[in-house]
C-alpha cells in the first residue's frame, strides 16, 4: 500500500556515511550533467504540503545510491541556527539567507542539498538563488490550503484559525507560488512513493552527486 501525505511516518534510515574515497555517480540521463558535483534542491510550499516528508524520503533514496546528501529542514533550523528569528517578512528573508549560505557550502563539497522551507515570497527564493547561484533547482511542493489544513500534522492551521499564530502562511500571510519552478510536485494527487520517485529521477538527471565507496 502506498503511503499518503499526512500519514504518520517513522524513519529508520541510518544517517552515518560510509567510509572511503569519493567517486562520481553515473547517470543514465540523456541530459548533459554539470561537470562539478553537487547541487541544491530548494523545496517551497505551504506547511503540510509534504516538504519534510519528501526531503527525508529523497535523502534515503540517495543514501541507498551511496550519494552524499543532506536535508536542511526549516523547522529544525529554527530550533538552532535560526532560533533567534521570527516570522516577519524581514526575518523570513534572513532565515532564507542563512540557510542558502549553508546550502552553498555543502553544495561546493559535492553534496545534494535538499532544503525544505516554506519560502513564501518570490523575493525570498530569488535571494536563495542569488546566493547559491550554480546548480540551484527550485522545487514547488504544491498543495492547496484546504488540503494542507485537512492534514495539519502539527495542529498549526487550527492554532492559526484561532488567532494564536500570527503571520501564518496561507491563513494570515500570503504565499506566492513559483511561476516557473524547475519541477512541481502535486502532493494533493500523488502518493509519497510516486512523488519521491519523480524527485529521485530529477536529481539523477540534473545533478552530478558524489558517492562514497563501500
Amino acid at each position: 500500500m502506498q503511503q499518503k501525505f499526512g500519514a504518520a511516518v517513522s524513519w529508520s534510515a541510518d544517517d552515518r556515511e560510509g567510509q572511503g574515497a569519493a567517486s562520481v555517480c553515473q547517470s543514465q540521463s540523456k541530459l548533459a550533467l554539470p561537470l562539478a558535483p553537487g547541487g541544491v534542491l530548494w523545496m517551497t510550499g505551504l506547511s503540510g504540503a509534504g516538504k519534510s516528508t519528501l526531503a527525508q524520503r529523497l535523502k534515503a533514496q540517495l543514501a541507498a545510491d551511496r550519494c552524499l546528501a543532506i536535508v536542511l529542514d526549516g523547522d529544525i533550523l529554527r530550533s538552532g541556527l535560526n532560533a533567534d528569528l521570527g516570522f516577519s517578512s524581514e526575518e523570513r528573508l534572513e532565515n532564507i539567507r542563512r540557510t542558502a549560505e549553508v546550502a552553498a557550502l555543502f553544495r561546493d563539497s559535492g553534496f545534494v542539498v535538499v532544503c525544505a522551507l516554506i519560502s513564501p515570497e518570490a523575493a525570498h527564493r530569488q535571494l536563495a538563488r542569488s546566493i547559491v547561484r550554480e546548480r540551484y533547482f527550485e522545487v514547488h511542493i504544491d498543495s492547496s490550503v484546504a488540503v494542507c489544513e485537512s492534514r495539519d500534522p502539527k495542529g498549526l492551521y487550527a492554532r492559526a484559525r484561532r488567532g494564536e499564530l500570527r503571520e501564518f502562511t496561507g491563513i494570515s500571510a500570503p504565499y506566492e507560488p513559483p511561476s516557473s519552478p524547475d519541477i512541481a510536485i502535486d502532493t494533493a494527487h500523488s502518493s509519497v512513493d510516486d512523488a519521491a520517485e519523480r524527485l529521485h529521477a530529477f536529481v539523477r538527471n540534473r545533478i552530478r552527486p558524489l558517492t562514497v565507496e563501500a
